[in-house]
Parts: structure tokens; C-alpha cells; sequence
């Protein structure tokens, strides 16, 4: 009951003050004041190069622009903090320089207002670098409080829902999103020193393809066809590749239709690149050069601590087969298990649920090493040699075809990259694709559909090809040390708030 009280009083409290706040914007937009009618403001510097270039600017004039965090009025003269995208600085105010009129008004400006100040710049006595204010601007009116005046914002569902709040009272989350712009910038450039051609794919597909996802549906009202928002950009990127340019890549969203957790959004960004003429170990070796490179771009080293795990980064990394990596963890050899029968009975006695759509040797393989090895993988680790039921992409290990020329990239207990060999015969691709679709009729809604223009592709020769996709939301987690996806994505996909 209590609590409910408080709730009512906090929410009549908010009400109050945003009444006010109104009522103040009311009476400048009748004074011909209205801080929303300007149109710009010329800014000379940030904060930071204030702070980073104080001996230089000692005594000089600047021009600042930021919102209001805090206030210390003090009769005739006042100091007020302003936060603009570099940080904070102070700035002295005082009736003496700015007027009678303009220092009352800068009296009634609030917490959440965007101000421009002009002045010189100085350190207080306590030898804080400051602005002393020659003249005030407010450019424009806050009408809601800043959340700290109440509570906070801690709660972490909130602070994604309302990030815009999130970015200005926990200015540190904005580290993140810095990281992350530089992490996809440095991957670009090595790729791009690599002469691979950035190319751009479509978002809307006829088919849902290049990966086993659930994918969104929607429809298209002209052509009166439906269409799905793409799970991946393989197979658009492989014509290319048939096409004749020997190195793309894409960074794009991706859209699956799948369940939401700390690894998982609906929508994500992820790179794919392929590469003509080259193979697996191409891919090993590309891949660990990308994230150890951008590792040591961003971070400045390769040995990081993410969620208290000590990782080097450093090349070259580990590399075993799935097989093998079962066989480290759990004792249980599938080299010695030949049927499908076997491989159910060992599932069973190690308290594997076989999944009753996916019940050969290969798709157990698959769910034993989820369930009991993909966790155990901290320092990179490269596991390669899939099952062919699980890889209707790749191609086939030369050494056993029921395998595939295929590995993941496992850090940290996650998975971070996948790669093939790609598959370029066209009558495999065409049986691979009539199995995915038997698995999707059979209750399989993440089997691939039957993509007949890629064949036809295909048909025409595509070179031997190594390809490779990493989710970047991961990547950037891992170098941002961030548990969740949502911490590492502006605006992650939130269920609606109820009107009641």
C-alpha cells in the first residue's frame, strides 16, 4: 500500500513539474522568446577540446552548446555543468556579465535544458577548467525531468526502451556505442586493404535462404506475392561470386524470426565475405586476423577480460574437429559410432533429448556438442568437420562424406563465426536443397527452402570459394565486455508497454 502511495505521489510529482516547465515555456513564447523557433547556433568547440587544449585556449573565447545537468545558484553569480557529446564542462554565470534580464532567466532555465554559452575560458580556484560566461542562450526547453531527479534509471528495461534518456544520464553507455562504430570501421579496412568489394544485397527476399532460421513474413501488395525479410545474404553474395568479382563482403541486418535472450535479437548485424579460389584455412586465417586486428585497433591489445574470463586473442588460435572436441569433453567417440541407432542410444545414456525431426548420426553429433561442449570452448577455438545434415552449404569432407568442410569460431562459450568451403556443384546443392525441403515438410520450420535460381547459378560454375559470417552485435560484446546483445544495440526490439 505503501509503495503504491509513493508511486501515486512520484507520478503527481511529475505532473507538477512538468505543468511548470510548460507554464515556463509559455511565458518565453510570450516574451517572443521561444527557444524552439531557432534554427542553429555556432558552436566553436566541445568540452573536450576545451579540456585537451586548455594552455592554448587560456583566456580565449569559445562557444559551447550542451544540456543543463546541474545547477549551483548562488545570489548574483552561479555555476552551471553542461554535457555535450564529449563530456562535461563548467561554466561561471554571473549577474555582472550577463545582465539583469538574461541572468533572471538563466535563474529559471532547468535540469534537461539545452543552453549555448559564450565566454572565456579559465580554472577555478579549485583549478576546475571552466567557461566564464560572457553570454547565455536557451536553445531549447526540456519538458520532462531527467529520471535522476526521481529514481534513476537503472532499470535496465527501461533504459532500452528509452535510450535516448539512457545516453543522457549514463553518458558511459555511450563507450560502447563508440566501440562499436570503430570495431565495424577497422573490419571495413582491412577487408577493403584486402581489395574485397562492399556490395549491397536485398533486405526482401522470395525465398528465405542462406541459413536455417525462421524468418519474418510479410507481403507485397503490388506484385501480390509474399516475401521474407532475409536470415542471411549467402546466397545472393555467392552469385556475385559466380558473376565474376572474386572478393565481396556485406555488413548488413538480419532478421530471424526466433527467440529473444542475451545472445539473441530479432533483427542483428552481421558480415558475410567470400572469396574465390580459396578454401577453410583461408577463412581460419582471415578470420582470426579480423578480430585480433581489430581487437589491437580498438582496445590497444588482444588479451581482454570479458565477464571475468581472462582471453588472448593473439594468432593462431585452436583448431579441432566437432568429433574430437566431443570426445575431449564427454569420452564419447564418434568415430566408432556408425549408425543412426548407435548414436541414439549414446544420446540416451548421456541425457541428450534426441529431437524427433532430427534423429540421424550427424544431427546427434550436432546437438551433443551444443549441449555439452560449446560452453567449454573460452579461448578461440576453431571447430571444424560438421555434419553434412547441418551444413547443406558447405562441402564435403574429402575424408568422410557424411562431414562437411565447415568450422565456427567459438570464444568465451559462444559461437562467433562460421565458414565453409563452399559448395559449388550444382547437382549436390540441388539433392542438399530436396532434403532441407523434405526436413521443412516433415516439421523442420528452420530447414532451408529450395532456392532453383541459385542452382541455375551454380550451373553456370562458380569457382572453389571459401565464404565466412560473424555476427558483429557479438563481436562488439566481446570487445565492449557487455553480457547482453540489447547493451550493444541502440534500440533492441522491446515488446509494446500496455496503455493500462
Amino acid at each position: 500500500m505503501q509503495e503504491n502511495e509513493n508511486m501515486q505521489e512520484q507520478e503527481l510529482d511529475l505532473n507538477q513539474l512538468m505543468k511548470v516547465r510548460r507554464e515556463k515555456l509559455e511565458k518565453l513564447k510570450q516574451e517572443g522568446k521561444n527557444p524552439y523557433e531557432i534554427t542553429k547556433f555556432d558552436r566553436t568547440h566541445t568540452s573536450k577540446q576545451i579540456i585537451d587544449n586548455y594552455d592554448e585556449l587560456e583566456g580565449k573565447d569559445v562557444t559551447v552548446a550542451g544540456r543543463i545537468m546541474a545547477k549551483r545558484i548562488m545570489g548574483k553569480a552561479s555555476f552551471v555543468h553542461i554535457q555535450d557529446c564529449d563530456g562535461k564542462i563548467q561554466s561561471y554565470v554571473s549577474i555582472n556579465d550577463l545582465g539583469e534580464e538574461s541572468y533572471s532567466q538563466f535563474k529559471e532555465d532547468d535540469i534537461g535544458d539545452i543552453v549555448g554559452i559564450t565566454g572565456f575560458v579559465f580554472k577555478t580556484r579549485t583549478g576546475e577548467i571552466s567557461i566564464h560566461a560572457k553570454e547565455l542562450t536557451l536553445l531549447s526547453k526540456s519538458l520532462r525531468p531527467l529520471p535522476e531527479k526521481y529514481h534513476g534509471l537503472k532499470d535496465t528495461d527501461l533504459r532500452y526502451r528509452q535510450r535516448y534518456v539512457d545516453l543522457i544520464v549514463n553518458p558511459e553507455v555511450k563507450d560502447s556505442f563508440i566501440k562499436r562504430t570503430e570495431i565495424i570501421k577497422e573490419i571495413r579496412n582491412i577487408l577493403d586493404e584486402k581489395k574485397y568489394l562492399e556490395v549491397e544485397t536485398p533486405i526482401l527476399n522470395t525465398i528465405a535462404g542462406g541459413a536455417s532460421a525462421r524468418p519474418f513474413i510479410t507481403h507485397h501488395n503490388t506484385l501480390d506475392i509474399d516475401m521474407y525479410l532475409r536470415i542471411a545474404t549467402e546466397l545472393y553474395l555467392k552469385r556475385l561470386i559466380v558473376g565474376g568479382f572474386d572478393r565481396v563482403y556485406e555488413i548488413g541486418r538480419i532478421f530471424r524470426n526466433e527467440g529473444m535472450d542475451l545472445k539473441h535479437n530479432p533483427e542483428f548485424t552481421s558480415i558475410e565475405l567470400y572469396q574465390a579460389y580459396a578454401n577453410l584455412e583461408d577463412m581460419m586465417n582471415l578470420t582470426e586476423e579480423l578480430v585480433s586486428k581489430t581487437a589491437m585497433k580498438v582496445l590497444g591489445t588482444t588479451k581482454i577480460n570479458y565477464q571475468g574470463q581472462e582471453i588472448d586473442l593473439t594468432p593462431s588460435w585452436r583448431k579441432v574437429t566437432m568429433i574430437d572436441a566431443i570426445k575431449e569433453v564427454t569420452g564419447v567417440d564418434f568415430h566408432n559410432i556408425q549408425t543412426d541407432e548407435e548414436a541414439q542410444k549414446v544420446a540416451k545414456e548421456n541425457g541428450i533429448e534426441v529431437d524427433p525431426i532430427k534423429t540421424s548420426r550427424g544431427d546427434i553429433i550436432a546437438q551433443f556438442f551444443d549441449e555439452k561442449v560449446e560452453e567449454t570452448l573460452i579461448q578461440p577455438t576453431f571447430i571444424y568437420e560438421y555434419p553434412i545434415e547441418n551444413s547443406p552449404l558447405a562441402k564435403k569432407d574429402q575424408k568422410d562424406q557424411r562431414m562437411t568442410q565447415r568450422f565456427e569460431l567459438f570464444i568465451g562459450g559462444r559461437e562467433y563465426a562460421n565458414a565453409f568451403s563452399e559448395l559449388n556443384d550444382p547437382i549436390d546443392q540441388y539433392e542438399r536443397f530436396l532434403d532441407q525441403v523434405k526436413q521443412r515438410e516433415a516439421g523442420d520450420d528452420e530447414a532451408n527452402m529450395m532456392d532453383t535460381d541459385f542452382v541455375t547459378a551454380l550451373e553456370y560454375g562458380m569457382p572453389p570459394t571459401g565464404g565466412m559470417g560473424m555476427g558483429i552485435d557479438r563481436l562488439v560484446m566481446l570487445l565492449t565486455n557487455e553480457a547482453s546483445i540489447r547493451d550493444v544495440l541502440l534500440f533492441p526490439t522491446m515488446k509494446p508497454l500496455s496503455d493500462h
